[in-house]
């Protein structure tokens, strides 16, 4: 937005920095107008967030507000991510923008509050009178607790944006006794969920403290979302005209968004399901876009099988066909899904034989699979990791449920084989030497045997490991660690092959595409990044979460990624192009579990609160909530043909929830999908099919083998 280039462009001109200065201009098209010294008083909000903590997001800060996201192909020139004309630019003055609370400019001249953060806080500069906030806001809450039921629900949202943003004018124009008591009065007339923000605001009591505190800069610059009915909101207007409260009429066109729709106002319920989120609800036009949320066709190809010929073929009639995918199923039949994307969309790798034997393992497999249901829950068999002295910090399972890796805060990486086959390496290069490379077995002999074993740690981190991932192929693991890296490790030789370095603090979680090749990793730096095994650099980087990126989780078609955030929400991207095409709101806590319907048309989500939420990908609606958890859920998976829902939480149990009746009969009329009025069940209790305990082993994974079977794991702690 012209304002931001504005302010951009005069500190390039101050820092003598004429070059970036014209590469930004003609990115801009402003090339002949003289800018002066135009005034920079900001609009609504719609400088971009800059403050952020980590030089690899201040590339956003090009970025007009709502467009939070960027597509920075670093994939080499050709690579699959060509950057945009415009990205060379932005990293030229991305940098100057980073964390631009004080520059030497000059000759050792400190310039404070250059233009971005300070048009950030200087809309608190129209100075109401400090004493009579309190009246202001009494009276706006007096107004919404006396009017009509229909109304007050909805008005009610403004309690806590106005109540914070309130509190930090005061604060930010210096009258310290003043916001004390105002926070002192009002705070705890605010929504039990968002006690941990109020906590961080209550350390807020000086102008200096606002400086660097990213928390605040966030709710500064990215404007607050409150969807309300028309009626409710003439009734607002109506008030804060007739009182003359400009303050908090400021405060409402200045900072807040009201997405308004015409229709019945909501209840409290509906409400209450939706928000929740550091910055409110999503605008309704963030879940617009079209998103292609149906699965590949498979591969058609005929696979040699001596004696069992006719086995394969009988195979390759039956609808129940599954691809070797962590979370996949469904009936593939031959004709093309319509919702799915084009099959040529995103480059994926192309099959080599190991992975069509595999194709056929898991068809015959599939042929044996129990059919689950409310009549046929499946047996739990459970991994408890003992001794491992509160170290577990993360778990993963092959598709083929051959190998279990744990991910431990001492920063190793341990490999077990849960089969009676035990993991061999290859052996050394001069032992290779001496094989006859012509032999039928030589896959066999390269193996050394000497050296098999049930379990092989890896080396490597150097802090804990907070994120494993085996590939599809078994051929490759992941992991993620608070030391910033994430490392891609063979299974072949149990070396470390390569550390990917592009998140500069802890990286929260990392995951492969169902088809290999791709991963997908979340950290601290609020940024998820899309690699390639073969990059250095990410392919994609998708910024816009206000807080920690916890959990990332591939699409089945592997054309979107879901990232869960600790700013409460999840965002759906596309891999094609970076954008942002799904917010969905409605967790009151950081969200650590993201699990995809084997159909890709539905998404469950877990988080702090103990609630699963489902959500409809294709109308980006919340279709169905599930209460039961008392304590964080870490887990969430579908089985293999997507019946049975399983989670798993700290509060020591395993829950079986019932899918199928979970997404049936949904209300996805056009009429809801325009307003968000959903009607959740009230009680989510029939849909329960059963609570397992163990004894004191919070359950960090799940997994459904190929024939149902549930997996779950976790580390046993004593206290």
């Amino acid at each position: 937005d012209r304002q931001t280039l504005v302010a951009v462009l005069q500190f390039l001109r101050r820092s003598n920095l004429r070059e970036s200065e014209e590469i930004l201009r003609r990115e801009a098209r402003l090339l002949g107008e003289d800018l002066g010294t135009a005034a920079l008083s900001p609009a609504g909000g719609s400088v971009a967030p800059v403050a952020s903590s980590s030089p690899g997001v201040a590339a956003a800060a090009a970025v007009p507000p709502g467009k939070g996201e960027i597509n920075a192909g670093e994939g080499g020139p050709g690579g699959p991510g060509c950057a945009s004309r415009c990205l060379g630019a932005m990293q030229c003055y991305s940098n100057l923008l980073f964390n631009a609370n004080a520059f030497a400019v000059g000759g050792g001249v400190v310039v404070e509050d250059q233009p971005d953060v300070s048009a950030v806080l200087s809309a608190y500069n129209q100075q109401g009178d400090p004493t009579l906030y309190e009246e202001y806001y009494s009276g706006l809450k007096n107004f919404i607790e006396c009017s009509l039921d229909c109304h007050r629900a909805e008005l009610s949202q403004l309690f806590y944006p106005l109540f914070v943003h309130m509190y930090l004018e005061l604060v930010y124009n210096q009258h310290e006794s003043e916001a004390k008591s105002f926070f002192e009065r009002f705070h705890g007339d605010q929504e039990c969920y968002y006690q941990d923000d109020l906590r961080v605001l209550s350390s807020l009591t000086k102008k200096e403290h606002m400086k660097g505190n990213e928390t605040m800069l966030d709710f500064r610059t990215s404007k607050f979302v409150l969807r309300i009915s028309r009626d409710s909101y003439q009734l607002l207007k109506r008030h804060l005209q007739e009182k003359q409260n400009n303050q908090i009429w400021n405060i409402v066109q200045e900072h807040l968004y009201i997405d308004i729709f015409d229709g019945m106002p909501r209840s409290k319920q509906q409400i209450d399901a939706m928000v929740g989120s550091l910055a409110g609800e999503a605008k309704r036009e963030a879940n617009k876009a079209k998103v292609f949320f149906g699965l590949l066709k498979e591969p058609e190809f005929d696979v040699p099988l001596d004696d069992e010929d006719e086995e394969g073929e009988n195979e390759e009639g039956k609808p129940k066909k599954k691809k070797p995918k962590r979370d996949s199923v469904g009936s593939k039949s031959k004709k093309q899904d319509p919702n799915a994307p084009p099959q040529n969309r995103i480059p994926l790798p192309e099959l080599k034989d190991s992975d069509k034997l595999d194709k056929v393992m898991n068809m015959k497999e599939a042929a044996r699979r129990v059919r689950l249901g409310p009549e046929c829950l499946p047996s739990i068999c459970f991994y408890t990791f003992l001794n491992a002295y509160q170290g577990l910090t993360a778990v993963d399972i092959t598709d083929d449920s051959s190998m279990i890796v744990g991910g431990f805060a001492d920063s190793t990486v341990r490999v077990w084989s849960v089969t009676p086959k035990k993991l061999r390496s290859v052996k050394a290069a001069a032992d290779l030497s001496l094989i006859d490379k012509e032999s039928d077995d030589v896959l066999e002999r390269i193996m050394d045997e000497k050296t098999a074993s049930e379990l092989k740690i890896l080396y490597g981190h150097s802090g804990p490991v907070y994120g494993t991932s085996f590939s599809p192929d078994r051929n490759y693991l992941l992991s993620c660690s608070e030391d910033g890296t994430v490392r891609l490790w063979s299974l072949q030789t149990f070396t470390c092959l390569v550390g990917y370095k592009g998140h500069n603090y802890p990286v929260w979680d990392t995951q492969f595409s169902p088809y290999g090749y791709y991963f997908v990793s979340g950290g601290h730096d609020r940024v998820a990044r899309l690699w390639a095994t073969d990059h250095y650099q990410p392919l994609r980087i998708f910024a816009g979460h206000l807080a920690d990126v916890t959990c990332t989780r591939f699409h089945p078609n592997s054309n979107y990624i879901a990232t869960g955030s600790a700013d409460r929400t999840v965002r759906l991207w596309d891999v094609l192009n970076g954008n942002c095409v799904r917010i969905f709101t409605g967790h009151k806590g950081p969200i650590h579990s993201l699990a995809f319907s084997p159909n890709g048309r539905f998404l469950a989500t877990g988080a702090t609160d103990g609630r699963v939420l489902l959500w409809d990908i294709g109308h980006g609606l919340m279709v169905g909530e599930l209460k039961g958890h008392t304590d964080t859920i870490y887990a969430l998976r579908f089985s293999r043909d997507g019946e049975i829902l399983a989670s798993g939480s700290m509060d020591n149990t395993v829950r079986l929830w019932d899918a199928v009746k979970a997404f049936e009969d949904l209300e996805t009329d056009d009429f809801t999908t325009a307003t968000g009025h959903i009607n959740l069940p009230e009680n989510s209790q029939d849909l329960l099919l059963g609570t397992y305990m163990t004894k004191s082993t919070p359950v960090v994974h799940l997994h459904f083998t190929r024939r149902n079977l549930l997996l779950a794991a976790g580390a046993y702690s004593s206290q």
